[in-house]
């Protein structure tokens, strides 16, 4: 895939659980945790916008373009 999903290292940056990330931003373990994962096919700006504000970031913290060169020379 060519975004990757840096969810879980902002979450390590900032010491924040997936438990307290969910109750901040009211989505469910589940969603948030198939993002985490790089699962997910799509992300809603307003759910971007509320990670980014919980974990004090910018949406580039959280998604990383990776070209599939780079990707699989990983």
């Amino acid at each position: 895939m060519a975004i990757i999903v840096n969810l879980d290292v902002m979450m390590a940056k900032r010491k924040m659980s997936l438990n307290e990330l969910s109750e901040k931003v009211g989505l469910t373990l589940s969603n948030l945790s198939i993002l985490k994962t790089g699962k997910a096919k799509a992300i809603r700006f307003s759910t971007l916008e509320a990670i980014c504000n919980v974990l004090d970031c910018q949406p580039g913290d959280i998604l990383e373009y990776v070209t599939d060169e780079k990707n699989t020379s990983d």
